[in-house]
């Protein structure tokens, strides 16, 4: 048989509690590791440049870095 724990007045099965347990771990976990609804977004390390134009230089050089890989830029480098 089932052990039977009386609550607030009613019997309950020890198997009922233990399903209660679990199911309640299972949501806490899912709803403590969800994290925030924001979209995250993918970021590089920071660019330390030492001027405001070293800075945008660096940028359009990655973006284009991209767009070539994105392209299909397989082709080795003509330097």
């Amino acid at each position: 048989m089932v052990q039977m724990y009386t609550i607030a007045g009613r019997q309950v099965g020890s198997h009922f509690l233990a399903m209660a347990t679990l199911s309640l771990l299972g949501v806490g976990s899912y709803v403590g590791m969800g994290g925030s609804a924001a979209k995250k977004t993918q970021q590089g390390p920071p660019i330390n440049a030492g001027s405001p134009d070293e800075e945008s230089f660096i940028k359009d050089f990655l973006k284009n870095a991209e767009a070539d890989e994105k392209k299909g830029g397989n082709e080795k480098a003509a330097h």
